[in-house]
């Protein structure tokens, strides 16, 4: 199946119409969405809070909670649906896998969710 003119673009010839659009029709077409060129893309409604129209990116959550989560999304720990947090972490210990401990004392304590993150989500 060789073709003359080389390559694909002999093969896939493009026909170009005459009627192109030009700038200014794609800035007027633009405009009446109201985005203007150059401008940050609008965010939907959830994100954005009612004070000052900043972004609500991040929920309100302490650091031990954070540490909690990091533990969760790490899979070199095993799977975390099914079992509590305290028992992914005394499973991967058992296994040698080395979970942190800051981890385990945050569980110990009682103040964290002994729930995976991703419980009840997925």
């Amino acid at each position: 199946m060789a073709s003359r003119g080389g390559g694909l673009k002999g093969y896939y010839r493009q026909k170009k119409s005459s009627g192109s659009i030009g700038k200014a029709a794609t800035t007027a077409s633009k405009a009446k969405q109201g985005v203007s060129l150059g401008a940050p893309s609008p965010q939907p409604a959830a994100l954005v809070t009612s004070s000052g129209g900043s972004l609500d990116l991040r929920d309100d959550v302490n650091q031990d909670e954070e540490i909690l989560r990091q533990f969760d999304l790490d899979m070199s720990f095993g799977p975390c649906l099914g079992i509590s947090r305290m028992e992914r972490w005394e499973r991967a210990d058992r296994l040698g896998l080395n979970p942190p401990k800051n981890v385990e004392s945050l569980l110990k304590a009682g103040n964290a969710s002994l729930d995976c993150l991703l419980e009840g989500r997925v």
